[in-house]
């Protein structure tokens, strides 16, 4: 039950990253054959689709690519890789343009006629293009656009499984995908391999994070040999709505809304950031104004719903029903009026910031494995910017698009391995047979255990439990039962996320119970500390054997000292 097809470059995801690294590609040799493989429709799935809030790039003549750079960096704590931050920034400018006059997006423009730049929060200056605050559907409207005029095959509705390795295990040779519409599993031999599936911190309870992502690209990368890195530097944003009860829970009301001036309360209607940062206050970075707010709440001055309140009505009715449109018309529908009350809110899990360890052209450890966007780490460091997320996808999705392009050219397709696909359909289809356990339940307790443990507030003690945790759920997974046949089951494909999560989230336990200080948004209470002198290193971890190997490498402070 498994199908062929042999291709020269295979890219897994189809957000900014995957779409702009296939469109480069294409670019650069119309004549290789691309495939592009979309777990959802194409376009029409993935976060990059939801990103309301906009692209940081240097525009203005009074800003500067120092000063974006400066931003970036002191924002992740000084755990970023310097040459890819200076990469981000030098070249978001150009890939601007390029959306505009090659893709076709329309960004909204200020009264003189340039591209319109609004504020953000943790940033020195006003850089933040946009359209309106549904930014994300016009990119991916107009790259979906170019996709299809170019002809580059896109399997959707399609997964992958495992990634293929040649017999010594140096070389990606292809991988193994899943027909999610049919259950037919897919063999692809193919020169390289592009991982932009979005990774996504979906295994906690309250989660911004669209329903296809679930660590898939990390976790199959680190089951080939990959290294990773940063994997305990999981972003929360700290103004997910609070919709008890409803798929909205934990959906986001964006940066913007800080960067024109929204004001927090607790429940006891203090402007409580007042405490954490009264120098910038609600502009702080995600990670400050997130920490805050959970420890209002297990202070006991939350609001009911364990959240806090935000605020615009004070810039008036009509510029926020201009300015922040689809945000008003999400809150209406759960009976705020965000242009005239307060709305409830709470740190919501976002983004990671750790995942495949690249160069500035995707290149990974593994030959003929490239990466891009929320897949891969170094960018963003401790902690990500708003505005620098939709800038990394596509700056680094054409940049890898373009080496991949480069690196295929005059080479030959590696040997499959049989046994290595035989291994991967079996492991998936194990979960079609009958046993007890249901992966629903499952999915709520690693969720749970997440949140409590490994989340917004650490400590050793924590992680260890949950580590234990984790552990027993991998267990039970074993015997996880997905009844309903191949076609469109989705508890099928519940349980195949939940297998990756799984180890993602070992391996976020894991190097966060490593780290022993805090910075960005990692938080340890029995470490509180940012100790430079100690902790001014990036962990990396790599499979060895049926475990991990962790290891740690000092930051190269190549361009800026803390």
């Amino acid at each position: 039950m498994s199908n062929q097809l042999s291709t020269d470059i295979l890219i897994l995801g189809t957000g900014g990253a995957g779409l702009m690294a296939a469109l480069h590609a294409f670019w650069r040799d119309p004549a290789l054959d691309i495939t592009l493989v979309s777990k959802g429709g194409l376009g029409k799935s993935g976060c990059t689709r939801m990103v309301q809030g906009g692209y940081n790039a240097v525009l203005d003549a009074k800003d500067s690519i120092q000063a974006h750079f400066e931003d970036t960096v002191k924002g992740g704590a000084f755990l970023n890789d310097q040459e890819l931050a200076m990469t981000l920034v030098e070249d978001s400018p150009r890939i601007v343009r390029e959306l505009e006059n090659r893709i076709g997006c329309l960004f909204d423009r200020a009264a003189d006629g340039r591209i319109h730049q609004k504020a953000f929060a943790g940033q020195s200056f006003d850089r933040t293009v946009h359209v309106g605050d549904l930014t994300g559907i016009e990119i991916m409207s107009r790259l979906r656009d170019q996709i299809f005029a170019t002809g580059i095959r896109c399997l959707e509705y399609t997964r992958g499984l495992e990634l293929l390795t040649s017999a010594d295990g140096q070389r990606v040779v292809g991988a193994v995908l899943l027909d999610i519409q049919s259950g037919k599993f897919i063999t692809v031999k193919s020169k390289a391999v592009m991982l932009c599936t979005g990774a996504g911190p979906l295994m906690y309870q309250r989660s911004a994070c669209a329903q296809e992502k679930a660590m898939d690209g990390v976790a199959m990368a680190y089951r080939a040999g990959a290294n990773l890195m940063d994997m305990e530097m999981v972003q929360f944003h700290p103004t997910g709505m609070v919709v008890p009860g409803s798929r909205l829970n934990g959906a986001l009301l964006e940066e913007g809304l800080r960067g024109a001036g929204a004001h927090l309360f607790n429940g006891q209607g203090e402007r409580f950031m007042q405490r954490y940062d009264p120098e910038k206050m609600e502009r702080s970075t995600r990670d400050r104004v997130s920490r805050a707010s959970y420890m209002e709440v297990t202070a006991g001055r939350g609001t009911a719903n364990g959240g806090v309140w935000i605020d615009v009505s004070h810039l008036g009715a009509e510029f926020v029903e201009k300015n922040f449109t689809g945000m008003r018309d999400r809150c209406l529908r759960i009976g705020f009026d965000l242009a005239r009350e307060k709305v409830e809110v709470c740190p919501t899990a976002h983004f990671n910031m750790g995942g495949i360890r690249i160069n500035r052209d995707g290149f990974t450890n593994l030959e003929g494995l490239f990466a891009a966007g929320e897949d891969s780490a170094g960018v963003h460091g401790a902690n990500r910017l708003g505005g620098n997320g939709v800038a990394e996808s596509t700056v680094f999705g054409a940049r890898a698009g373009d080496a991949v392009a480069g690196w295929v050219k005059n080479r030959k397709h590696g040997e499959v391995q049989a046994t290595q696909v035989t291994d991967a359909t079996e492991t998936a289809g194990n979960f079609l047979t009958p046993h007890s356990e249901s992966p629903w339940p499952l999915r709520d307790e690693l969720g749970r255990v997440m949140w409590e443990r490994a989340g917004i507030v650490r400590s050793g003690e924590k992680l260890k439990q949950a580590l234990n945790e984790i552990a027993d759920l991998k267990q039970r997974l074993e015997k996880v039962s997905t009844p309903g046949g191949r076609e469109f089951n989705l508890t099928w494909q519940q349980a195949l996320d939940m297998r990756n999560m799984l180890t993602a989230s070992e391996l976020i336990a894991r190097s966060a119970l490593m780290r022993e200080d805090s910075r960005g948004a990692h938080y340890r209470e029995d470490f509180t500390n940012t100790d430079h002198a100690n902790w001014l290193k990036n962990i990396y971890a790599s499979r060895d054997g049926d475990g991990a190997k962790l290891w740690t490498e000092p930051v190269k402070l190549t361009k800026l000292q803390p």
